[in-house]
């Protein structure tokens, strides 16, 4: 990635809702050429999406192939955000949901980011950011297997960077707190309030505000920012 400019191409796995969608807006916003990876192939807003499953490596490689036809570049910005939930009580987890979980949120940031190294390397920069959570570093209560995902990706991204670094090769990490979404829609109104009570901003953030994060971590004006974790949380898991 030449730092002249903010234009290249750029894969958002997860991309075709919530934070996802809203991350694959703010990098076409910012002047990238943005493909969004999902298991359907399918994405709104008039975005190219190929079919992705993060869980399997051959979809892995065959969507990185069709996203390099689609744009004519190899992949210089990789957004792995795709993510999976199986909350349960620890003594009540299955080996499935420990599996699942983690082979997803954090082996399957391991596939893109073994797949994305290649081109990267080849077009002398690269930035790479995965999308954690406030529950990596703060956890949770029955999401054992989910917290341990999402910390698992600051060790991804900090082994990448003291590997790629001197390549002009970047990974950062971001982590939301309560984001407005779909998920958090379905919250009731008394839960929404117990929630706010524990965030000092007292409000829950904007899929928006972490688009923002992303797409700054995807610029050169970021070239000197690797292994960083930035919380987007209103400052719940401050200290953590």
């Amino acid at each position: 990635m030449t730092e002249s400019t903010t234009s290249t191409t750029a894969l958002v796995t997860g991309g075709n809702r919530g934070i996802g969608l809203a991350i694959a807006h703010a990098l076409r916003d910012a002047g990238h050429r943005v493909v969004v990876g999902c298991r359907s192939g399918q994405a709104p807003d008039d975005f190219d999406a190929v079919t992705l499953d993060v869980s399997d490596t051959a979809s892995v490689d065959a969507a990185f192939g069709e996203a390099e036809k689609i744009t004519g570049s190899g992949v210089g910005v990789l957004v792995a955000n795709a993510g999976i939930t199986r909350d349960q009580l620890l003594m009540r987890m299955s080996d499935e949901d420990v599996d699942a979980v983690l082979d997803t949120n954090l082996v399957g940031a391991i596939r893109c980011a073994r797949r994305a190294v290649r081109p990267m390397m080849k077009r002398k920069g690269g930035r790479m950011i995965f999308v954690s959570s406030v529950i990596g570093l703060h956890g949770g209560p029955g999401q054992v297997n989910y917290a341990a995902s999402k910390a698992g990706l600051v060790g991804v991204a900090r082994s990448i960077s003291r590997e790629l670094g001197g390549r002009n090769i970047t990974a950062n990490v971001v982590a939301p707190g309560f984001i407005e979404t779909a998920m958090t829609d379905e919250l009731s109104d008394d839960l929404k309030a117990t929630y706010r009570g524990h965030i000092p901003a007292g409000r829950f953030g904007a899929a928006s505000e972490v688009g923002a994060a992303v797409a700054f971590l995807a610029s050169p004006q970021a070239a000197y920012i690797t292994g960083a974790v930035v919380p987007v949380d209103g400052g719940l898991g401050m200290g953590h």
